[in-house]
């Protein structure tokens, strides 16, 4: 009889991977699959939400800034499959606690690979990096959708340690034989993302309004840059398609190939509700350096795996909004 395939998901309790095993739990129905899933900081009794929908799913406390707790980890569950999603994600975050960022996403994912090689596993891993290591273009004039063998170019700690993670990812396809395949995805949203993200951001502060919590005036940041926005849930499947389909050492770009203005999606945001909100600018929630223009070409991913994207952009948005009603 056939071993079911154990996989591994790192950061499994955040925004996307939550997703993620909504996606693995439903198609484990018909392949036999085993879940294994990190958290950190909050502990698996903490979880019990996650549990509720994917009991199939075993949680473990681990710290990727800790070697030994990652070859702990790797040892014991010894994986078929990873999902690496675990980093911290928020570029604000990353410029105000640099050491952690670093530790956290490039140490760990060093450690990561170095378990996987020691224990001489013939894992397929998935490597999440982001569309910011592209940053900025070189000129408005030469703005296009970035295609996987430009240039990067590097505006916060953020995208330096995902940069650096796919160096590694490199180094490790390449001198030893890891089975890596790196995923860039661009922009994502869609209900379950907290409020440290513009849109899902918004869409909280609409639903305060409307239940008159807070004053009718939204408050956002700069609303001039072009965003190529995705549904978490055509990013989840295409997560699974390229650990599928994906090729060791290559990169993917997963994006919509779309880049709306953040205004254009702040004005799609206030059409569905029915109150009055004005728009006020907050200093607090302008970034240090803001990327004007970020859109991608999915033709990589679209002509070697079939991917493309399903849920249009207002749709998501409204299911956001739907998220933040029951959740505020």
């Amino acid at each position: 009889m056939k071993q079911p395939t154990r996989i591994l998901i790192t950061g499994a309790t955040g925004f996307v991977g939550r997703h993620l095993i909504d996606l693995l739990y439903a198609s484990s129905k018909k392949t036999a699959v085993e879940i294994f899933g990190t958290c950190f900081p909050e502990r698996p009794e903490h979880c019990t939400d996650l549990w509720a929908k994917a009991p199939l799913v075993k949680l473990f406390h681990v710290d990727l800034r800790s070697e030994e707790s990652v070859n702990d980890i790797i040892k014991s569950i010894r994986p078929d499959q990873i999902f690496h999603l675990a980093a911290i994600s928020h570029v604000r975050t990353s410029w105000d606690k640099r050491r952690e960022t670093l530790e956290t996403n490039l140490m760990g994912t060093f450690y990561l690979y170095e378990a996987v090689r020691q224990s001489a596993l013939k894992a397929k891993i998935l490597f999440v990096s982001s569309s910011d290591v592209y940053g900025y273009l070189e000129s408005k004039a030469k703005a296009h959708a970035h295609r996987e063998e430009d240039r990067n170019g590097i505006v916060s700690p953020y995208a330096f340690t995902k940069a650096g993670g796919e160096l590694l990812s490199e180094f490790y396809a390449q001198r030893e034989n890891l089975n890596i395949v790196v995923v860039r995805p661009f922009p994502h949203t869609g209900p379950g993302q907290t409020a440290d993200f513009v849109c899902s951001d918004w869409a909280r502060q609409i639903v305060l309004i409307e239940k008159h919590k807070i004053p009718a005036v939204i408050k956002v940041g700069n609303l001039a840059p072009r965003r190529d926005y995705s549904d978490v849930r055509d990013v989840v499947r295409s997560y699974d398609i390229l650990m599928r389909k994906g090729k060791r050492g290559e990169v993917y770009n997963v994006c919509s190939g779309q880049a709306p203005s953040l205004k254009k999606i702040l004005r799609t945001l206030l059409s569905f509700s029915p109150c009055k909100i004005e728009v006020g600018v907050d200093p607090a929630k302008l970034r240090k350096t803001d990327i004007p223009y970020l859109a991608g070409s999915n033709r990589k991913i679209k002509s070697r795996t079939g991917w493309e994207p399903r849920i249009p952009l207002k749709k998501t948005l409204q299911d956001l909004l739907e998220y933040w009603r029951k959740n505020v």
